[in-house]
């Protein structure tokens, strides 16, 4: 083998022992090849050589010992440590701690090295600080694994299924042994100094098992306990923010926790509870309730200031101008935000004077700044009315003078709706014609069937209601009340040629004149008894009758055709007559009954 090859299979702990050996030898070119002939003997001239033989065969070094050496000197690529063998031990600088790319070791310092073998074939001991650093380390491992004492280590990287933990040797940590809850992000604990507890230690595997987690319930056990000794409703805690969901926060009080539910975070409207807190924060909050056997714990953080509500009545009297925020829209109004925790409601129908307001979206959008006036204060059912449209002049005001009742107008039907028509008199302004307005006469089902949007109509003012917004028309009040005359024209007991213009179960309605309109009951309809009036007349029939009611109020005339036919039988009626017109809301059918039935049945025997 040449020497190149020679060179190549050397280990580097050989090459590094061939340079001590080299130094070494350059050092003893000084001394004498035969130490007993020049001088080096003791008293009894005994060799120092022969000595020193002896004192190592006192020492009984093995392989495997952990002894104490003592630096000798400090070289660039080896440490050489007197161990106070026949032959000095070579340990490579990498073994040390590194400061600058130099060993962090100085000359006369002992240290604890781990023999490897007695005797290598250049006749030195090779030595080991790491193995005699892994051996102690073992040892303080095993010594707190048995007596469960806590050990500290350096977690270095993270591996399948949890963290690698540096405690002399690696350690695995488990990723559900890092902490109380679970941990998402394993790389924020890399480089971080814990304590740690050994959950499972096999030294001929070269396994061990570590636990923070065992650590920080114990310590919250004991935390939990001190806790829950004095808490108290209505003391005052400080915690840190632990978790946040959709409903509120928990709070960690040490060693137990406590929900701060969303209505309690604020006075005012809160959305989500990450608009007031986040996690890791600490607060100051109000224990609300403790339930000790559930271990329960209702905290409030809006408690820890005076409700703004207590004071809201002088701070917001009736009639006050003020600006808010419009914080949130429903569909009958908006939410201003006067100040933190004190919201007001603007109805839609306190928006606008003239502007029919559906939903206030057409009015606000939420963030907008608004000019509101105090209509109404509620402090125990917390609630402010406000106001828009009380801010600008009120046109009601103006309209009441400017259309006096008796004043006649001309405008456009607006809308129809099931009880009148809206009839445009300004601009945002409508007045209503109610269907009871259309006719003194006609009896109208559907305003639909007088009137169709888009037409133009005349009316008469009737009145204007300031406070309840409201203009009143009509159309019947044109014209004269054809009823104010009709006990004039249709008196009681008068008889008529009238027209059935419409039959009903129970009697016909006739027309006496263009616009007035009478009953004839279908016991009034003939002297026989009539099951229905279909069966004694039609519509278009003309049959003659008598006037036996008059009601003003209600507008309705009762008529007989019976009453007819018994005066040309010459029957005595004269009674019953006055009996019936003695009121005039009392039907003659009901006041006869029997008596003209039995009449009609003697006539017609």
């Amino acid at each position: 083998m040449n020497t190149d090859q020679s060179t190549k299979s050397k280990t580097r702990a050989q090459i590094e022992r061939e340079k001590v050996l080299a130094v070494l030898d350059e050092a003893d070119k000084d001394i004498p090849e035969n130490p007993g002939q020049s001088g080096y003997t003791n008293g009894e001239g005994e060799s120092f050589e022969k000595l020193f033989e002896a004192s190592l065969a006192d020492r009984d070094f093995k392989v495997g010992d952990v002894v104490k050496g003592k630096v000798v000197r400090v070289h660039d690529d080896y440490v050489l440590i007197d161990i106070n063998y026949k032959s000095e031990g070579v340990i490579p600088v990498s073994e040390f701690r590194l400061v600058d790319g130099q060993a962090a070791v100085e000359t006369g310092t002992e240290v604890e090295v781990y023999i490897d073998r007695i005797e290598d074939s250049n006749g030195m001991v090779v030595l080991s600080k790491d193995k005699a650093d892994m051996l102690r380390a073992w040892n303080d491992i095993s010594r707190a694994a048995e007596n469960e004492e806590v050990i500290e280590g350096t977690i270095i990287s993270k591996v399948k299924g949890g963290l690698s933990v540096d405690i002399g040797v690696k350690a695995f940590l488990p990723g559900s042994q890092i902490d109380l809850r679970p941990v998402r992000n394993m790389d924020s604990y890399i480089g971080k100094k814990y304590p740690f507890k050994v959950i499972k230690f096999n030294k001929k595997r070269g396994n061990i098992v570590l636990s923070r987690r065992v650590l920080l319930e114990e310590e919250r056990e004991s935390l939990k306990s001190q806790t829950m000794d004095s808490m108290k409703e209505g003391s005052i805690v400080r915690g840190i923010v632990k978790n946040i969901t959709d409903y509120g926060a928990f709070i960690d009080l040490g060693g137990m926790d406590g929900l701060l539910h969303i209505t309690d975070m604020s006075w005012g409207r809160v959305k989500h509870p990450s608009e007031l807190v986040k996690v890791g924060d600490e607060l100051e909050v109000k224990v609300l309730k403790f339930d000790d056997d559930k271990e329960r714990v209702s905290l409030g953080m809006k408690q820890m200031s005076d409700d703004p509500w207590l004071s809201v009545d002088s701070q917001f009297p009736i009639g006050k101008k003020l600006s808010g925020e419009v914080v949130s829209l429903a569909d009958y109004g908006a939410f201003v935000e006067l100040e933190d925790g004190i919201e007001g409601l603007i109805h839609v129908s306190e928006m606008s004077w003239t502007k029919r307001v559906k939903h206030p979206s057409q009015m606000v959008t939420v963030g907008d700044k608004v000019e509101v006036q105090v209509l109404e204060v509620d402090r125990e059912n917390r609630r402010i009315s406000l106001g828009m449209k009380q801010l600008e002049p009120n046109p009601w005001v103006q309209l009441k003078e400017a259309y006096p009742p008796g004043t006649i107008i001309e405008g456009e039907v607006k809308s129809i709706t099931d009880f009148g028509a809206f009839i445009g008199i300004e601009e945002g302004i409508d007045g209503l014609v109610h269907i009871s307005d259309f006719s003194w006469t006609k009896r109208v089902n559907h305003p639909n069937e007088v009137f169709k949007k888009g037409d133009s109509i005349r009316a008469v003012v009737l009145g204007v209601d300031i406070e309840n917004e409201r203009f009143s028309l009509g159309i019947k009040q044109l014209e004269s009340d054809p009823w104010s005359t009709v006990e004039d024209r249709f008196p009681i007991g008068s008889q008529h040629d009238v027209k059935v213009v419409k039959t009903a179960d129970f009697g016909v309605f006739v027309e006496l004149d263009a616009d007035i309109e009478g009953l004839i009951h279908i016991s009034e309809l003939t002297t026989k008894r009539v099951e229905k009036p279909e069966d004694v007349v039609a519509v278009g029939d003309s049959i003659k009758a008598e006037v036996i009611t008059i009601d003003q109020d209600s507008r309705k005339i009762g008529l007989s055709a019976k009453l007819v036919k018994l005066r040309e039988q010459k029957a005595d009626v004269d009674d019953y007559v006055q009996k019936a017109t003695a009121t005039s809301k009392t039907s003659l059918g009901d006041l006869f009954g029997d008596q003209l039935k039995g009449l009609s049945e003697n006539k017609d025997s």
